[in-house]
């Protein structure tokens, strides 16, 4: 599985900004898409992710203001972010879950930068 990532960039406090991540290749199977982010100095964290059924799980610090949503038919995954705030800086990963012959597979999208500034 491949997955190209897109949309990151500069925005100001307030603003919003939308991620794409498509997924091609062995696409089978694919139970989880969602987002993660890394910030200087600090672990990867998850953000949102949104699973086979459409359901739906988010970051306490993120709910309320980014919005996961997947379109099966283009095999991509958005996070529409908005009421950005600077703690939302860092790089964001796409990340993909797929089940094969009972083994889960994950793989990470190249990671796009994030800068919201105040």
């Amino acid at each position: 599985v491949q997955l190209q990532a897109s949309g990151g960039g500069l925005v100001q406090a307030g603003g919003s900004l939308r991620l794409s991540c498509a997924a091609s290749g062995n696409i089978a199977s694919i139970s989880v898409m969602g987002w993660y982010r890394q910030a200087p100095g600090k672990q990867r964290e998850l953000v949102a992710q949104i699973i086979g059924g459409g359901s739906t799980d988010y970051a306490d610090s993120v709910k309320g203001r980014f919005t996961i949503s997947r379109d099966n038919a283009k095999n991509t995954v958005y996070l529409q972010m908005n009421s950005m705030k600077p703690e939302d800086t860092a790089v964001y990963y796409c990340n993909v879950i797929r089940w094969s012959a009972g083994r889960a597979y994950n793989y990470w999208g190249q990671g796009t930068q994030v800068t919201v500034s105040s």
